[in-house]
């Protein structure tokens, strides 16, 4: 009797950059290996944390349609201002990173109803986005050589619970 060797694809294991998130009342989504800026993912993250759910869903269709500005508070060099701002003289409008963060905004919504949670009392108590894998490419130039062009992929986090 033979035996066939099988072959176990094992997941892989990842955590969240916060330990107080195992809390019980605690709802938690995540976005791996996203096609985004990490720069604008930060930014995003800094300016949907301590929102509401819905107030958080509602500025990032804003951002994505152009109607609301992201401020840039860390990565704001040859960043343009916006006198729309309140706080803040540097923001931009990230539609792409906007849309995506919103996907997973949604998915944490979802987490939610399926765990038991009221989704109009939910409060984003972490957001966090940091960089993923780099995806190397090469772009060919003049007279046989070739420069480097990487692409960062990010991984975006988010954590919420109900307000007392």
């Amino acid at each position: 009797m033979s035996f066939v060797k099988r072959s176990v694809k094992l997941m892989p294991k990842w955590g969240y950059s916060s330990l107080k998130l195992n809390e019980v009342g605690v709802v938690k989504a995540s976005g791996r290996d996203m096609k985004i800026s990490p720069k604008a993912a930060v930014e995003i993250c800094r300016a949907i944390r301590n929102m509401r759910l819905d107030q958080a869903k509602n500025f990032l269709q804003d951002v994505v349609d152009k109607k609301r500005v992201v401020p840039y508070r860390r990565y704001k060099k040859k960043v343009g201002h916006k006198g729309e701002l309140q706080g803040g003289y540097a923001g931009r409008y990230p539609v792409k990173a906007s849309s995506e963060v919103l996907k997973v905004l949604n998915g944490l919504e979802a987490n939610a109803e399926d765990r038991g949670f009221d989704t109009e009392r939910l409060k984003i108590i972490h957001a966090a986005a940091n960089h993923g894998r780099i995806i190397k490419r090469y772009i060919p130039r003049a007279f046989g050589r070739s420069s480097p062009r990487n692409n960062v992929l990010c991984h975006v986090e988010l954590a919420a619970e109900e307000m007392g």
